[in-house]
């Protein structure tokens, strides 16, 4: 695979805080990380490090995502990182962060062209306004970015200057790792009715990181376009890894989760990646932290070859 840039975006405004006055900790994985030894691991050409927005709980006038008019001015900025490391020939590894990020890093990738997604999340994010009160209901953006990228949901997120809507067409996105969508109460039963290759956990535990890996990449591959590759750590099962926003159970399997993203990286299409959702805040000893470097750093290296 290609140099690494790695874009360290200490972002937490796509998340919801979780009682009155918590302000999600996600901003501070990309220090944690590095603390505890990341980019030793995983030897990046150049770093860069974007300044970390200010969280507010409450609506923003004109929008009813929260903090919508600060994570679109974070995203622009995110993408013309990603847009400038890709044209310099690096590959673009954006270190978050919460899911909200996702939506920068595809429209800067976007800039050079058309994209698949490759969404490996232990949630769909298909919030919408299909299926909740948009007009009336202050939203999280970290819950809807699968969505937003379809091009469903407010224009402040499915409108990027520069590229054309949606950032990835439907048929073009594979959803790995949903653990949700039997439940009675899913949130975004819609999600089923979209031209997403689906993969839910159960399946993909059963299916094994082989067939997973080539029902995705026979998805990106219908159109030979580059992809991009979104990791939300909760794809994980709350026994391995409990400090992400929402944690839940089952997950897919640490070596079978390496041994999918490795291939993926390998993959001489992958434009780039971006990782989600841990938050140092619920690891206060570090040790999830140095799990997690080892644990990226095993992808990295399988990748390389």
């Amino acid at each position: 695979m290609q140099s690494i840039s790695l874009i360290r975006a200490p972002c937490n405004l796509g998340l919801r805080p979780l009682s009155q006055g918590h302000v999600p900790g996600t901003w501070r994985a990309p220090q944690a990380l590095t603390e505890a030894g990341l980019v030793e691991k995983i030897a990046p050409a150049e770093i860069v490090d974007m300044e970390r927005p200010a969280y507010h709980a409450e609506a923003e006038p004109g929008t009813m995502l929260r903090n919508g008019h600060s994570l679109r001015h974070f995203n622009l900025a995110l993408a013309d990182h990603v847009e400038d490391a890709a044209r310099r020939g690096l590959f673009p590894f954006v270190l978050g962060g919460d899911c909200g990020i996702l939506l920068g890093a595809l429209a800067g990738r976007r800039r050079l062209g058309p994209l698949s997604l490759i969404h490996v999340d232990g949630h769909s994010d298909f919030r919408n306004p299909a299926n909740y009160d948009a007009a009336n209901m202050l939203s999280a953006v970290a819950g809807m970015d699968l969505a937003l990228v379809s091009g469903r949901g407010d224009p402040l997120m499915t409108e990027w200057p520069g590229v054309p809507a949606p950032l990835v067409p439907d048929r073009q996105i594979v959803q790995i790792g949903e653990r949700n969508g039997n439940d009675p109460d899913f949130a975004w039963k819609d999600v089923k009715d979209t031209d997403f290759n689906r993969i839910e956990v159960f399946e993909a535990r059963k299916m094994g990181a082989d067939a997973v890996v080539a029902s995705a990449l026979a998805t990106v591959s219908q159109l030979d376009w580059p992809f991009w590759l979104h990791l939300d750590v909760d794809v994980l099962d709350r026994a391995i890894l409990p400090a992400v926003d929402s944690p839940g159970s089952p997950g897919i399997e640490p070596d079978e989760l390496a041994e999918m993203l490795s291939r993926f990286l390998a993959d001489r299409r992958c434009a780039g990646m971006n990782f989600t959702i841990f938050d140092p805040d619920l690891d206060p000893d570090g040790r999830l932290a140095a799990w997690l470097v080892e644990f990226l750093g095993g992808v990295f290296e399988a990748a390389r070859g």
